[in-house]
């Protein structure tokens, strides 16, 4: 694994920096014991050259740590409030490092990630940190790996623990000139000194901005530096801007009428990337437009090159550049337009990857419509291997989930001015359930459920705002937050009994309440209400013709019975639902029936036919590549073939198990 970028094409300077870096890596691990990792705290303002640097430390010293290389943004994840959720980061981490399952809350991933990372040679660069309480939970476990930590300014909270700091000041004038000179191989700054030491003097030596003025030179070959300047000279004086802004203004006002107003979009898009199918959305005016539009940005300066993810991403600086020449040059009513538009049109890509991923199930909102202008994502596609569109699906929900939870937050905000929107923010919330149920990311999945209960109940829609508190709640419980999920689902069902009447709809919806307060007895331990509640849910599906429904409410009920003691009874219920299952083509739910089964089986001393079933729902986790279910199941055989005398058997299962706990970080 390897995630840093390509050297850029001109890099100078930073040579003390870089000499200390090596001395620090040579010297070992800091710290009395040498437990801990070597830390590098990379310091100094925006534009400085910080994420550059560590990425050049990181390519020059890989070679001393050859498990890989690791880069985190974490403004890419940093809330509105500025808050950063340290568990979705090392759900990112645990992904870099290959990790088939994540832990769902946060003390069980780190477990994870120090598990995975103990005796590894890894080099982590973190980005964008302000506190050293962000960065501690990423380092990794014992001393062998280096971290290399970027912020605008010292971590005192961290750097008393860790290695060295190097901060950084912006360039000397002639490394600055040095680097302006590689950028553009222009002769005008040599034949014309005074107006290059002005250039230098607007840029404060900012590698960033010099950047962008270096293109921006290339751009306009044949104008004298001296007019050029004159223009950024006088605004410099009159408006007292930063240097800095006057280079990116220059940049923009050089902009034609597509790229400019894009620019201006940008700074509103609600997540941290972006993809050209999504600009196309933005703008409206078809992809050849948007793709000239981000062509014309990049030549501006204005815009980095797509990272390695092949997604786009504007810098949190230049987006604050962006939202002020929208403020200064931008229409509002353009602006709300072209973001109500792009809420639909991710609204109507996330319903089509629910439905590729999930298949048809319970859902409250209506399908969207198409968006003119613009083109859907093709989920499924001629030739595709089996699993190949819901692979497609589920990935696509991931890497876009910044963007969705953002127009969740978009579109409440424009319902509660009174405007469009609510109806929007609920209906984004099903699929990204669907997306929940697969990469559980507990704050930002909490925060958007919430949205959607508060735009139902401004909507004044009853059966979504159900829905909704029924989806709030799940993830609620498993962070063990029992007594508020309470709240939600007694008010749910409240619902359920004074709003609802008998169509079959509401009636599916009132079984699916009833099975979510069930599973809320279940996580509590409450057996006798868990089997009560799926009871009574299966036989509402099964009075309004729910196949699917009733299957899995008898599954819920099986694993409820077996844990009253009612084995009998639990075994013939789950046997009818490995049929039903099977018959339907479910392999998961199949094979999860099949490891439950072999539980009661077990329990009832026919322990022959359990093993017989453990081993068919190891086939089925083997061909669905669950690792983690995998590892359960050979947990289970091993148990069942030390009790029956097959020794040599169990510590094959066992090996096999903890090989695959260790692959999961959960040895």
């Amino acid at each position: 694994m390897y995630q840093i970028p390509p050297a850029p094409a001109h890099f100078v300077d930073r040579e003390w920096q870089q000499a200390q870096a090596r001395r620090l890596v040579m010297a070992g691990p800091p710290g009395d014991d040498g437990s801990r990792p070597l830390c590098l705290l990379l310091s100094g303002y925006g534009g400085i050259g910080k994420t550059e640097l560590a990425f050049r430390l990181a390519r020059a010293l890989h070679a001393r740590y050859p498990d890989g290389v690791l880069y985190v943004d974490l403004d890419d994840v940093r809330r509105e409030d500025g808050a950063v959720e340290v568990a979705d980061v090392l759900g990112e981490l645990l992904r870099g490092l290959g990790a088939e399952w994540i832990a769902p809350a946060f003390p069980e991933r780190a477990r994870q990630y120090w598990s995975l990372t103990h005796g590894k040679r890894l080099a982590v660069v973190v980005d964008n940190a302000r506190y050293g309480t962000e960065a501690e939970p990423l380092l990794p476990a014992g001393s062998d790996s280096l971290v290399i930590v970027t912020s605008h300014g010292p971590l005192y909270d961290l750097q008393t623990r860790a290695g060295a700091e190097l901060p950084l000041e912006p360039p000397a004038p002639a490394d600055a000139l040095d680097l302006l000179e590689r950028i553009t191989r222009d002769a005008r700054l040599s034949a014309e000194p005074e107006e290059a030491r002005r250039l230098l003097d607007v840029c404060a030596g900012l590698p960033a901005a010099l950047l962008v003025a270096g293109q921006w030179l290339r751009r306009y070959r044949d104008r004298p530096l001296a007019r050029l300047l004159g223009r950024l000279s006088t605004e410099l004086d009159e408006k007292g801007l930063p240097p800095v802004e006057q280079v990116w203004d220059a940049a923009y006002d050089s902009l034609g009428a597509d790229p400019a107003r894009l620019y201006r979009l940008l700074g509103r898009f609600p997540g941290p990337s972006f993809t050209l199918a999504a600009v196309d959305a933005l703008l409206g005016r078809g992809p050849d437009t948007a793709e000239d539009a981000l062509d014309e940005l990049r030549a501006s300066g204005l815009l980095p090159v797509p990272g390695p993810d092949g997604r786009m991403r504007l810098p949190e600086l230049l987006r604050a550049h962006a939202r002020r020449r929208a403020e200064a040059h931008g229409d509002q009513a353009d602006r709300e337009v072209a973001l109500r538009r792009l809420v639909r049109w991710y609204l109507r890509q996330a319903q089509g990857a629910d439905l590729a991923a999930a298949g048809r199930r319970l859902r409250t909102a209506p399908e969207a419509e198409p968006v003119p202008g613009t083109r859907d994502v093709l989920f499924e596609r001629p030739g595709d291997p089996p699993g190949a569109a819901v692979a497609r699906a589920y990935q696509w929900l991931e890497s876009e989930r910044h963007a969705l939870f953002g127009c969740v937050r978009v579109a409440y905000a424009a319902g509660a001015a009174g405007e469009w929107g609510l109806e929007e923010a609920s209906a984004l919330c099903e699929p990204l359930w669907t997306h929940y149920l697969n990469h559980p990311h507990y704050a930002d999945h909490i925060d958007v459920f919430r949205t959607g209960v508060a735009a139902a109940q401004r909507a004044g829609d009853m059966r979504v705002l159900v829905r909704m508190r029924c989806q709030l709640a799940r993830p609620l419980w498993e962070q063990g937050e029992f007594e508020e999920a309470g709240q939600q689902l007694t008010q749910a069902w409240s619902t359920v009994q004074a709003a609802f009447g008998t169509s079959p709809d509401e009636r599916k919806l009132a079984a699916s309440t009833r099975e979510f307060l069930g599973m809320l007895s279940a996580a509590r331990g409450d057996w006798p209400a868990a089997a009560e509640e799926f009871a009574a849910s299966g036989a509402v599906h099964e009075e309004i013709g729910n196949a699917y429904g009733a299957t899995l409410q008898r599954y819920r009920l099986g694993e409820a019975l077996a844990h009253l003691g009612e084995l009998e009874r639990a075994a013939d219920l789950l046997e009818r639902v490995r049929a039903e299952f099977a018959d339907g083509g479910r392999t998961r739910l199949t094979a999860r029936a099949e490891f439950a089964l072999a539980g009661v089986r077990d329990r009832l001393g026919r322990t022959d036919e359990a093993r017989a079933l453990y081993l068919a729902a190891l086939d089925g986790m083997r061909a669905l590549r669950g690792v983690r279910d995998e590892a359960r199941v050979l947990d289970a055989l091993a148990d069942l073939a030390a009790r029956t005398g097959r020794e040599a058997e169990a510590e094959g299962h066992r090996t096999a198990a903890r090989e695959r706990w260790a692959r999961l970080g959960l040895a």
